[in-house]
């Protein structure tokens, strides 16, 4: 498998068998321990597609509007940097981020270089089991503070259930087009477990358009 992200000074060390993948010895790996002003979130799924199609849709960045929660603009201002615009409820954070790695099929790293986010991430694409699909992996670092706070805030999720979501979307984006919704939908009522976890799961939360570049 690939190397973990290791560019960014601040990295925690993962172990360097199994990447930012899951697996170590045929046992599930825990992603990196929250510290030192840090939080880690890690998310894989299956993706009925190939890697070279997912590390093309991923690569794209300025189609991340179209799968990413509350990211309104991505602007590609070099081969390696972009800009980066989220919003929500007239509250806005931008940043920009640097692609550190790029390993077409495989794996590509990055860090924010300035802005109101501080992050940092990759993405690494390995074959399914049997070959069915992609298992696409995120392990994605964020500074805890004010920033984790203001993230919180404007998404309406913390960070780790963030990764978490858009992971979700994009699957969903890459074997059909568009991502489900919920939005709109009738329900009766749901008491006080069902109130928690709309807060917590940020049910409220618009979904991407997932409309496919043409």
């Amino acid at each position: 498998m690939s190397q973990p992200l290791m560019e960014k000074p601040s990295a925690e060390q993962v172990p360097c068998s199994a990447s930012a993948a899951v697996v170590l010895d045929g046992r599930y790996l825990p992603p990196p321990q929250d510290k030192d002003g840090k939080i880690w979130a890690r998310a894989s799924a299956i993706i009925q597609a190939n890697s070279d199609e997912l590390y093309a849709l991923w690569r794209g960045v300025e189609n991340a509007p179209k799968w990413q929660e509350q990211i309104t603009s991505v602007r590609q201002t070099s081969d390696v940097i972009s800009h980066w615009i989220m919003e929500s409820d007239g509250e806005k954070m931008e940043w920009d981020s640097e692609i550190l790695a790029d390993e077409p099929g495989k794996r590509i790293a990055w860090r924010s270089i300035g802005g109101d986010s501080s992050n940092a991430g990759e993405v690494i694409f390995d074959p399914a089991p049997g070959d069915r699909g992609t298992l696409v992996t995120v392990l994605q670092e964020f500074r805890i503070g004010k920033i984790a706070n203001a993230w919180e805030t404007i998404v309406g999720r913390n960070p780790k259930q963030s990764v978490i979501e858009n992971l979700r979307h994009f699957k969903a984006f890459a074997e059909t087009g568009e991502i489900p919704r919920i939005q709109g939908q009738p329900n009766g009522p749901r008491g006080i477990i069902g109130k928690m976890k709309k807060s917590i799961y940020g049910e409220t939360i618009g979904t991407p358009p997932a409309e496919r570049a043409s």
